[in-house]
């Protein structure tokens, strides 16, 4: 029997986010006041007292969700997991739970992470759509016929649960995936409201800009393994580690199958540390089986 800790990413957010954890926790508020440092500006202001709006912009987004998790984890008393594994963006917290990254180069990366991001959705529009009820194989087939006959991008960017797939690309090839989703069979195929193609070729300008702080940044050996994103496989070693959130900028989050993997390698019960419950519900969706909770 084995505890995982995982990590919500993007779209999690709320306004109000982490004011409690400040003003009731000194641990807390002298990690939110440390993280206004690095970043420059109070972003525990825009998070506690901001708008949706506000929390909706990638370079607000991105870091106020880290630093909400990484807050929470560090202020949960004396716990001991045995793997972790973080969503998209979560998993930059899950790496500091383990303690491949100091809580201060973490905020760093995900500062350059977002703003990054930020600037390549900016350059080039883009857009993502949330495929349901329909095989991981259909949604991985419909997105090949239509970039090799149309030329547009559009790749599964997402498997977060048996039945629903984020897809991620260009404008055009967005809108023509999902009717052909829908010709297939797929219950509904809806955009979403986010800034742009994420996890897919067209965010190639934000990767390298990545990679490159992640080079200068220092990766210690985990306490215990990260299930990361790119191959849904439990990693100890820092250099894969590193290549492996590079690469997750550009390549599908394998939610389904990082969940699976831990629950193959023993995991019992799933806290969620973070905003939201997002991850709660996709793991119930996954395996009705292994208890699943939230600190939030």
């Amino acid at each position: 029997m084995k505890h995982a800790y995982v990590f919500p990413g993007q779209g999690s957010q709320f306004a109000g986010m982490g004011k409690e954890l400040y003003e009731t926790n000194a641990t807390a508020k002298a990690l939110f006041e440390s993280a206004n440092d690095i970043a420059g500006f109070r972003i525990s202001d825009i998070m506690f007292n901001g708008t949706d709006e506000d929390l909706k912009q990638t370079k607000i987004t991105q870091p106020a969700i880290f630093l909400h998790s990484v807050v929470l984890f560090k202020t949960l008393g004396d716990v001991s997991p045995d793997m972790v594994a973080g969503h998209s963006l979560g998993e930059f917290s899950a790496l500091v739970a383990n303690n491949s990254l100091s809580f201060e180069d973490g905020l760093r990366l995900v500062i350059v992470r977002a703003q990054s991001m930020q600037k390549t959705c900016e350059r080039q529009p883009s857009a993502m759509a949330a495929v349901l009820a329909l095989d991981d194989a259909k949604v991985e087939e419909v997105c090949a016929a239509v970039q090799q006959e149309t030329g547009e991008i559009v790749v599964p960017a997402n498997y977060n649960c048996p039945g629903q797939v984020v897809i991620s690309g260009s404008v055009k090839g967005i809108e023509i995936a999902c009717r052909r989703m829908k010709e297939a069979g797929a219950k509904r195929a809806l955009p979403l409201p986010v800034g742009g193609a994420f996890h897919s070729p067209l965010m190639e300008p934000a990767r390298a800009e990545l990679a490159a702080a992640v080079e200068a940044t220092v990766f210690n050996d985990p306490s215990f393994p990260v299930y990361q994103n790119v191959t849904g496989l439990p990693v100890t070693d820092p250099e894969a580690i590193k290549r492996n959130i590079v690469d997750q900028l550009t390549g599908a989050v394998r939610w389904t199958q990082s969940v699976l993997k831990m629950i193959a390698d023993g995991a019992t019960e799933f806290t969620e540390v973070g905003p939201g419950k997002v991850l709660q519900g996709l793991i119930v969706k996954i395996d009705k089986a292994v208890v699943v909770n939230g600190q939030s």
